[in-house]
């Protein structure tokens, strides 16, 4: 078997990436009931397990409340959430030492197909794709580290150093050599994108970036009244938003904030743990409800 083969077969056994795109909405308060920050990362890295596990393109977190811890949950909740899809042989080269990482080591390993756990040279193989950080310059190349014992050459200039790249590996003999690839060009699912809203929530709905809105709230319908309109409207858009209320409000109250309607920037409103035993739902678990079962019934 050559290398071409070998990594055929690999990418044969790893989940393509959704189609429409889909991205999630989540209140940076999210964490703010939590008094200490193991105890936050801890939460984080369950929401980053479910992002991953149901393959999400992109995570926006907006922020839900006001004053001084506005800005600080905004800042953790993306910062963990980032540092949790960087593949681990990348952290060291991207990430600074900050508070808000100090837990960093107990969020769980992702285990997607961009977080490849060989660390050896010999164990890739060509036509296989990595994540990397640019490591050096050499006239017209960059050398890349992949997370094995040397750097790939790379023949680009125009690429910045401590950049993260995307790398196809072309070449294992005397030199190693790859070339720079978009992510979006990779066929298997890669990870999720984090996104700080620099807008409410609100604002965001009401310029409709997204082709399909679907709010969660123990106020709405239930999903499975609702489930084949929203299929029908799911397989003619290209990008869909999944919006989460909050530990102390939901989206009916986040948004009467701004004085909308929940209804009116949003096109389902949909209760997805329908005659739900407890008060209320934490978000965490809505976004594992919510994504279970748009897995299994939604096209992708």
């Amino acid at each position: 078997m050559d290398g071409v083969e070998e990594a055929e077969i690999l990418q044969a056994n790893v989940p393509l990436k959704r189609c429409p795109r889909l991205s999630v909405a989540v209140p940076a308060s999210i964490v703010s009931d939590i008094p200490h920050l193991r105890e936050k990362t801890s939460k984080i890295g369950f929401v980053g397990r479910a992002l991953a596990a149901f393959r999400v393109d992109e995570v926006v977190v907006f922020s839900d409340t006001q004053g001084q811890s506005r800005s600080r949950d905004v800042e953790l909740v993306a910062a963990l959430l980032s540092y949790l899809e960087t593949p681990q042989y990348l952290r060291k080269h991207l990430f600074r030492i900050q508070p808000e990482l100090s837990f960093g080591g107990i969020l769980p390993p992702l285990r997607t197909p961009h977080h490849p756990i060989e660390n050896r040279e010999r164990d890739l193989a060509i036509g296989e794709i990595r994540e990397g950080t640019v490591v050096s310059r050499s006239g017209n190349n960059v050398l890349v580290d992949v997370g094995v014992e040397r750097p790939i050459l790379i023949p680009v200039a125009n690429v910045s150093m401590n950049s993260r790249v995307t790398v196809k590996i072309l070449d294992k003999g005397g030199q190693f050599v790859g070339q720079l690839v978009s992510p979006d060009s990779v066929d298997s699912y890669w990870g999720y994108k984090v996104t700080v809203a620099d807008k409410t929530l609100g604002w965001m709905l009401k310029e409709r970036a997204f082709g399909l809105v679907i709010a969660t709230s123990r106020l709405g319908e239930p999903f499975m009244n609702m489930a084949d309109k929203i299929r029908s409207e799911w397989i003619k858009t290209k990008s869909v938003l999944v919006a989460f209320g909050a530990p102390s409000k939901g989206l009916h109250e986040i948004l009467r904030q701004e004085n909308l309607d929940l209804a009116d920037v949003t096109d389902f409103v949909v209760n997805t743990v329908p005659n739900q035993a407890t008060e209320t739902v934490r978000t965490e678990e809505a976004l594992y409800a919510t994504l279970s079962v748009l897995n299994v019934f939604m096209p992708s």
